[in-house]
């Protein structure tokens, strides 16, 4: 997975790392090829030059030494056509379409462009002044006696759990993805199974109508560039054949649908996460087609929702980016479905963000972004202490301002609601890399707003018999409050302590967090 989020109110982000070692660094300097010589700049200076072109610059303290040396820098290496050998570069190509288009992208170039010297004065820097640890927080106090909700585990078990998607429908049934199945599953509101069927692999993202659900499919699961995703339509109404409106998508895991242009009929944008490359578009129906319209061509779209941010009229688009140039934009739209970028909000590199949604966390009608950052699957997992849950604040002209972060580890998804009914915004979130070894309650916590944003923790005790990757909210039996569904991945746990083995036995693909309130 290859991107598949702390309690403090602060203004702005304040991270601290400890650098323990005396020790210096320097890479071997043989074999050194001079490509344009900028002998008078040190490895800092070159550093702003060079660690800037693709995304926002990378301080060293962001990673430890040992991350740096053993993977990042070997692939910043490989943007400048930096290799050990010939093979190192040709492993980095599928042997597909996906492969011809990374090749096209010029991303990995066949020469060197950056002289050895330079090269090499740029890691010194890194590794000189990288920590050997991360400074992190006291360990969190987690009660794992969840008195607000009560948790429901259904009597259907599947072999491997592999959830890309857990959903409430407003008629309270739930729709499940199945990576390992490649499957799409309706289940009844008292957990039975219904309906089950085959799809291509990857069910993550649903808009249903009444007549059909538009499944959003990525195609892999595994990181990938080749255009393997596709949406589809599964007719409800029986004898009717399902159709594929769009394909060719880069791993897309994420869709959003609305009228862009006034014409009355439904667009659609979506987020084609890819690998090394990707891209955040647009579909224009026509008719019975679609034309796309790439608004950025890049990978790590991860969300994308369509909603009127400056009050026009008009449906803009607000985007979650990850992979490496991460942050939120916002994509004006005139009306005609031309659109206009803003980068509302930018992130570090080593971020790590999961997810994005747009709420009114201070009730003053304007729409503010929660955002959590907790990814951790792109080289060895290491605890960071800016990895959590963030709000940001609207000031009424689209600009936003930090107002609370939660440190969480590996935290993937938040969401918003007063579920205790006291008048308050609660949060609930899920982690895919919590503290397995410390704090492994992380996987879920229920932070109880107990008023000016201090929050009390609660987990449940069952919240170690899955690894929760997707979550959504909804009042799923309609008795007036607001419950959860979490579903679970059975993914490699690092370091190995029998999690995924037992995952595996009890073979649990989801479950129902019944909120008490009513």
């Amino acid at each position: 997975m290859n991107k598949v989020y702390f309690i403090l109110v602060l203004s702005t982000l304040l991270v601290s790392c400890k650098n323990n070692s005396n020790d210096t660094y320097s890479i071997p300097s043989n074999e050194i090829i001079e490509t344009a010589k900028q002998d008078g700049l040190s490895g800092e200076q070159l550093s702003k030059i060079y660690c800037i072109a693709c995304h926002q610059y990378p301080e060293p303290e962001m990673l430890t030494v040992d991350i740096w040396k053993d993977y990042m820098l070997p692939r910043m290496g490989y943007m400048y056509g930096i290799y050990k050998n010939a093979d190192e570069r040709k492993a980095l190509f599928e042997n597909n379409e996906g492969g011809e288009l990374v090749k096209a992208s010029g991303l990995f170039p066949n020469e060197q462009t950056l002289d050895s010297l330079s090269w090499k004065k740029i890691q010194d820097y890194y590794l000189n002044n990288a920590p050997k640890e991360l400074a992190l927080p006291p360990k969190k106090i987690i009660t794992k006696e969840l008195k607000q909700f009560t948790t429901i585990i259904p009597d259907q078990k599947v072999n491997v759990p592999s959830s890309t998607m857990a959903e409430f429908s407003e008629n309270g049934q739930i729709y499940l993805g199945d990576a390992f199945t490649k499957s799409f599953s309706i289940f009844s509101s008292n957990l039975k199974l219904l309906t089950s069927g085959n799809v291509q692999e990857g069910a993550v993202s649903l808009y249903d109508t009444d007549d059909a659900f538009w499944l959003t499919l990525m195609g892999s699961f595994s990181p990938t560039d080749a255009p393997k995703g596709l949406i589809a339509t599964l007719p409800k109404k029986s004898g009717v054949k399902s159709t594929v409106p769009i394909k060719g998508l880069q791993r897309p895991v994420h869709s959003d649908y609305g009228d862009l242009n006034g014409d009355g009929i439904m667009d659609i944008v979506v987020s084609e996460f890819g690998k090394w490359t990707g891209a955040l578009s647009v579909f224009i129906q026509n008719d019975s087609s679609y034309t796309k319209k790439t608004l950025l061509a890049k990978p790590g779209a991860i969300k994308s929702y369509m909603r009127d941010m400056n009050n026009d009229g008009f449906l803009d688009i607000v985007a979650l980016f990850a992979q490496a140039d991460e942050g939120i934009d916002i994509y004006y739209n005139d009306g005609k479905a031309n659109f206009k970028r803003d980068r509302v909000l930018q992130f570090s590199p080593s971020m790590g963000g999961c997810f994005m949604d747009l709420i009114d966390y201070n009730d003053d009608g304007l729409l503010d972004i929660i955002y959590t950052a907790g990814d951790n699957a792109d080289y060895k997992p290491i605890m960071k202490p800016w990895h959590g849950i963030y709000i940001y604040l609207n000031d009424g002209n689209n600009k936003f301002k930090q107002e609370l972060f939660i440190q969480h580890n590996g935290a993937y998804n938040a969401i918003v609601n007063d579920f205790d009914g006291d008048g308050d915004k609660d949060i609930a979130a899920i982690s895919f890399f919590p503290d397995w070894v410390n704090t492994p309650e992380e996987s879920f916590v229920y932070y109880e707003n107990t008023g000016n944003n201090t929050f009390q923790n609660f987990t449940f005790p069952e919240v170690n018999k899955g690894r929760w990757v997707v979550m959504d909210a909804a009042d799923y039996d309609k008795d007036g409050d607001t419950d959860l569904i979490l579903g679970s991945l059975a993914f490699e746990v690092i370091p190995k302590l029998g999690y995924v083995e037992q995952w595996i036995k009890d073979g649990i693909p989801f479950i129902i967090l019944k909120n008490n309130l009513r």
